[in-house]
């Protein structure tokens, strides 16, 4: 009994002999009552016959017995004579309740069985005794007057019948009980193998969902598991390869500045260390950025959600890279740590990218930090009046360490600012896009609930 389809069987199994055994014992139990009316009913009918019997053979007597006032010898001879006919026990009681005679068999029954019989009173004031039971010669007359009906004869000794059929119930229940129990511990044991198939490695392996059961609901289960696992898991790889190669060239100007500060003097030492210290940050905030996103990927950030004034916080952060703000006081549900690093970095991505030598407006400020509010969604736009970000590019440059061809080159930054923006919006419940400028420049939109 080591697997479920065995136990499921034996269950069934053992449901079906508990009901065959209870229905036979209320079946038996039923006919034997009914049995038991039956003889009732029979012995009623038997009692009614006889003393409508017992009652004429006592009116036939009393019209061929002799008067009251015949003499005793004449009266007991005439009973005699009725009871050696009839054959039945007699007795004859005078009208003072004196017995006048009475046959040997009423005389040895009475004695046994201390009992005096049927009284007839006849209309004289005598009384004439009948003892119970039908003589044995009615019986047979009766017997040949009414032919017994054959019992039906189903060829099986009594109860055997009731046993074959109860055997033959069990054995058809519990042969269509198998398929039924197998066929589902087949589709548990497909699942088995399925996550035993995702754990060796398979992060793509999906089990079929058969049926709307509950095995289904758990095949469905660990499918959206399993897709979570691997996007995750895809990401952590992705994110890992990328982080990997933009170490190196940090890394790799770090090892030539080092190598060269040992022979180097006056100003040459001061820009070798100014060099060192720039490399310095930016491993620190790629190290930053990387591990934030990782977080937020594998949703461990713990910062409770709380009352935010979207607007102050958006005049302090535009405050660092002179853009103007614009809109109303908006209250918003979030981690104020994690919005205002997801502000920075679209300040911090407008003020490197963003900057355009010709504005389309002087006195305009190139970047702008706008609130609108919706019935159910406030949006902050970041705008700048940059050169703009290519239709084919406004999806992907949301993805990690993705730059737009060139901006490498000329500017910094390892291409984690934006995907952490989007990674903060969808913590939120929200989203991030981006949108063509009128004009000139792009409108990064960070939209959340209200």
């Amino acid at each position: 009994m080591k697997t479920l389809t065995l136990r499921i069987y034996l269950t069934v199994v053992a449901v079906l002999l508990l009901f065959a055994f209870v229905s036979s014992l209320l079946f038996q139990r039923h006919v034997a009552s009914e049995r038991v009316q039956v003889r009732l009913q029979e012995q009623a009918r038997a009692e009614s016959s006889n003393v409508e019997r017992l009652n004429a053979w006592a009116e036939l007597i009393q019209r061929s017995l002799p008067a009251a006032d015949a003499s005793a010898p004449e009266q007991a001879a005439a009973v005699r004579e009725w009871s050696d006919r009839l054959r039945i026990p007699l007795a004859l009681h005078n009208a003072a309740g004196e017995r006048i005679w009475a046959s040997d068999v009423y005389l040895r029954r009475e004695q046994n069985r201390q009992q005096r019989g049927l009284p007839v009173h006849l209309d004289d004031g005598r009384t004439l005794w009948i003892m119970r039971g039908m003589p044995r010669a009615h019986v047979e007359q009766e017997a040949v007057a009414m032919p017994a009906q054959p019992p039906v004869s189903t060829g099986w000794p009594r109860g055997v019948g009731l046993v074959v059929l109860l055997a033959l119930l069990f054995v058809a229940v519990a042969g269509a009980a198998w398929p039924v129990a197998r066929a589902l511990t087949k589709r548990l044991n497909t699942l088995k193998a399925g996550v035993e198939k995702f754990g060796s490695g398979a992060l793509s392996h999906r089990v079929e969902i058969i049926g709307k059961d509950e095995v289904a609901a758990v095949a469905a289960s660990f499918n959206q598991a399993a897709q979570r696992i691997e996007t995750l898991v895809r990401s952590h790889q992705t994110l890992l390869a990328n982080a990997s190669h933009e170490l190196r060239s940090p890394l790799a100007r770090l090892k030539m500045a080092l190598s060269l500060l040992e022979g180097s003097e006056g100003p040459q030492r001061d820009r070798l260390r100014q060099e060192i210290h720039t490399n310095i940050g930016e491993l620190d905030a790629l190290v930053e950025e990387v591990l934030l996103a990782s977080r937020l990927d594998a949703k461990t950030t713990s910062g409770a959600l709380e009352p935010i004034d979207l607007l102050g916080l958006a005049a302090e952060e535009a405050a660092r890279v002179n853009a103007q703000v614009q809109g109303r006081a908006v209250t918003v549900q979030g981690d104020e740590r994690l919005l205002r690093r997801a502000l920075r970095n679209l300040l911090e991505n407008a003020q490197r990218y963003g900057q355009s030598a010709a504005s389309v407006d002087p006195l305009e400020p190139q970047i702008s930090v706008q609130l609108h509010q919706a019935e159910s969604v406030v949006e902050l736009r970041v705008c700048d009046r940059g050169p703009g970000v290519p239709a084919a590019h406004r999806e992907r440059i949301f993805e990690p360490f993705f730059r737009l061809p060139g901006h490498a080159e000329k500017a910094s930054g390892v291409g984690l600012g934006l995907s952490l923006v989007k990674q903060i919006a969808e913590r939120h419940g929200g989203s991030a896009r981006c949108e063509a400028r009128e004009g000139t420049g792009s409108c990064f939109v960070l939209s959340l609930p209200n």
